[in-house]
């Protein structure tokens, strides 16, 4: 294969604009990222949107008089910007599990798992790339590291067109001929951006509409609801994953909602009491209430089920990999030496490769905040291997988004627990061991694949291997280090003070714990108390005589009393502060599963009969021929959070059946590849990921500004509220979707321009 730039030609492609504007953009994506593997669990691919944003702007600088970028250059910037995406879903995934397991969330924690998993990953996959990327070039497709080279190939520059080897010459001639080829437009990305930050901004900051509007049922379908987060974050998403699995998963909330709730309370209004889990008689539950006593551990039993399910039918693709990757990890030694190795061919040394993989283990074990002894050291290193070989490979035959790393961890952490009860190391102690263990085998196995698909990206290209590695290293290490401070920060501006009065009249903790750190109010609520109090974790799940719920509780130093029951922003239960503001909370699904399987193994405490018949719901579904993880997935989330992605998937299907319906008058036929390379390009695909990375940062600074602005948020709450139909009033759930209608029309219209530009003679 003879990519677009021959070995043999010298070209402009490290450089420090390209690695830092790629990295910039890596944050950007990887905190919206973030922000939406917390809302739904999902995240998107962030290679095509950085391409296109870089094409835009170092074209914009040339026309201000500044030198235009090569390809590879742009390749740089795409290379190191798509590491925060892949590194923020690890996060997301696995890290808010703390929160539920009983410790805090440390910025120290946070940033060592995200950096060394990220490295990690990176590091192992090196000596894969000859394998997987060259020997495999046929075999494995890598279906979005080629679609982003063919936006790259769109763009290039005249200097790149010139200096393209004859085969490349020959493509873009043909490509011309055909009408395909055309330079992807990233005014769409940011209009896209744009619209997405100014909808945020108005809805959720400025208070003009309801976010959610809601309708719940009476009798006789007592508890039934409907609801939509309209967001267009969440409708960018469905655009981009497509009407099957946005329907798929929906249909999982609908189950959820509008048959698992109604059931539970037809049949359970009648019981006098409490029935357990549920710590209240479920005739006085809510929807939302029995959502959370019952139905996220039958949507956590689906999950766990629907992951390992598609991690055993990966079995075989998994066996081949792995052989095939301790078969060839040997090619790359000793490969390296300048003299008689093509440029497209060197790779970091194996022995940076080497030293580099000894570090991060060390410093694995010598952060006190992973609670790390050698044998989970070991386990990340064997399961770190093993499943960055798989995810490697699995994004080559199936592309990012079908990757089943969610499966992986779950495996991950299933084997850890398992092992660590073999030994004996049960309890509150080794909870966030395990969790470190899982965390950073994710993050790996997550940035293995992308990894992968940005070499593959460069093969075609003929960039070289060597410099992308070190450009991949920068930009995950910086996009790593900002993902601490967004997580902390989201989970504070979305906690919530509960005066234990309410929950935990009888909380006392006597003796006081020696060591328990101090800590003050912060947020909204900070105005009202500004004692400092020490801030400590009960554990029990024993609420008899007013003790009170699990969780961390401020307490008073001198009588050892309970003043408030700090509920957290990420899977939280409490919407409404004491003054009558409300928030919203992060469900982050995946990383509840975390935790329901470090708990049920390592403390044998969990509702199993809730979580089997989760489980028995993937089984169902895949005796169907339906896909359980993405329907399991849709079970455990609101359906707030699905149906806005059923609407973005109903969107897509509608500009699809437009552009199948264009193809045909036209008498075209294209193949498989060119199809699914300008369908990843197109304008609805760019609209959608503009839409994301806007509505995600918008939310991000508002989160940010919480306790800053808190007066004017209050201030434009309660006129809201008296004042503004859109927002409270009889009709405002019918009034507030009208922005969001606005917005979908916008994205149809834009995504059914005309995917391919086709002359026809």
């Amino acid at each position: 294969m003879e990519p677009f730039i021959a070995p043999a030609t010298q070209m402009r492609e490290f450089t420090w604009r390209a690695v830092i504007v790629g990295t910039l953009l890596g944050m950007v994506f990887g905190a919206s990222s973030l922000y939406l593997t917390l809302k739904v669990g999902l995240t998107v691919s962030a290679s095509i949107p950085v391409a296109v944003i870089s094409l835009a702007l170092f074209r914009s600088w040339s026309k201000l008089g500044g030198r235009d970028a090569t390809i590879l250059e742009h390749n740089i910037t795409q290379t190191a910007g798509s590491a925060g995406e892949s590194i923020a879903f690890g996060v997301g995934v696995t890290m808010p599990a703390i929160l539920i397991l009983g410790f805090d969330l440390e910025l120290t924690r946070v940033a060592m798992v995200a950096i060394l998993g990220g490295l990690l990953g990176i590091l192992m996959m090196i000596p894969l790339r000859r394998a997987l990327i060259v020997k495999e070039h046929c075999v494995l497709k890598y279906p979005e590291g080629t679609a982003c080279a063919a936006v790259l190939k769109a763009g290039a520059d005249a200097e790149s067109r010139a200096a393209a080897s004859p085969s490349a010459q020959a493509e873009m001639r043909a490509a011309t001929a055909a009408g395909l080829g055309a330079s992807p437009g990233a005014k769409v990305i940011f209009a896209g951006f744009g619209i997405g930050l100014l909808y945020k901004v108005a809805n959720v900051a400025l208070k003009l509409w309801k976010d959610v509007p809601e309708r719940i049922f009476g009798a006789p379908f007592k508890a039934g609801s409907i609801s939509a987060e309209i967001s267009p974050e969440l409708l960018g998403v469905g655009y981009i994953i497509g009407p099957r699995i946005a329907s798929i998963m929906c249909a999982g909330g609908v189950l959820a909602y509008l048959v698992l709730i109604p059931l539970i309370k037809f049949f359970g209004e009648a019981i006098p009491g409490p029935l357990a889990p549920g710590t209240v008689p479920i005739a006085d539950m809510t929807p939302s209430q029995i959502r959370g006593a019952y139905i996220l551990y039958i949507g956590a039993g689906a999950v766990a089920a629907g992951g390992i399910i598609s991690l055993l039918r990966s079995l075989p693709t998994i066996w081949h990999g792995l052989r095939g990757g301790l078969r060839d990890v040997g090619l790359s030694s000793g490969a390296n030496a300048e003299g008689g190795v093509a440029r497209t061919d060197r790779d970091l040394s194996m022995k940076f490769v080497a030293i580099g993989i000894i570090a991060l283990v060390v410093g694995i074990i010598a952060t006190p905040a992973l609670h790390m002894n050698f044998l989970g050291a070991l386990l990340i290193i064997v399961f770190g291997f093993l499943f960055v070989t798989v995810s490697s490979r699995l994004t080559g035959e199936i592309g990012s988004s079908s990757n089943p790393i969610s499966g992986m961890t779950v495996a991950t952490l299933l084997l850890t627990c398992l092992i660590f009860l073999l030994v004996g190391w049960t309890g509150n102690a080794y909870y966030v061991t395990a969790l470190s263990v899982g965390a950073i085998v994710c993050i790996a196995a997550s940035n293995g694949g992308t990894t992968s698909q940005d070499l593959k990206t460069g093969y075609l290209l003929g960039a070289t291997p060597r410099l992308q590695q070190a450009a991949i290293l920068f930009g995950a290490f910086a996009s790593a280090l900002i993902l601490g401070p967004i997580l902390l920060q989201l989970n504070n501006a979305a906690s919530v003070y509960v005066p234990a009065a309410q929950v935990a009249p009888a909380l006392r903790f006597d003796p006081l714990p020696p060591d328990a750190p101090r800590e003050s109010l912060t947020g909204p609520q900070a105005r009202t108390d500004d004692r400092t109090y020490l801030a400590i974790h009960k554990t029990d799940a024993d609420t008899a005589n007013g003790r009170g719920p699990a969780g961390k509780y401020l307490v008073d130093p001198q009588t050892g009393q309970a003043v408030w029951l700090i509920d957290p922003g990420i899977n939280g239960t409490v919407t409404e502060r004491p003054d009558g503001s409300t928030v919203r909370k992060f469900d982050a699904p995946k990383a509840t599963l975390v935790s329901y399987i470090i708990k049920g193994i390592l403390d044998r405490k969990l509702p199993w009969a809730l979580v089997l018949l989760g489980v028995m719901i993937s089984l169902v579904l895949e005796m169907s021929g339906i896909p359980s993880l993405a329907f399991a997935v849709g079970v455990y989330l609101p359906l707030s959070s699905s149906s806005p992605i059923f609407i973005g998937g109903l969107v897509r299907w509608l500009v699809d059946a437009r552009q199948r319906r264009h193809l045909r008058s036209r008498n075209i036929t294209l193949s498989e590849e060119q199809l699914v390379a300008e369908s990843d390009k197109s304008p609805g695909v760019l609209l959608s990921s503009g839409y994301i990375a806007g509505g995600a940062i918008a939310g991000i600074v508002i989160a940010f500004l919480a306790g800053v602005a808190d007066k004017l948020d209050h201030d434009l709450q309660t006129w809201s509220e008296a004042y503004n139909p859109f927002f409270n009033g009889p009709w405002s759930d019918v009034l507030s979707v009208i922005p969001f209608a606005a917005i979908c029309v916008v994205l149809y219209l834009v995504g059914r321009e005309r995917l391919l530009v086709v002359k026809h003679d």
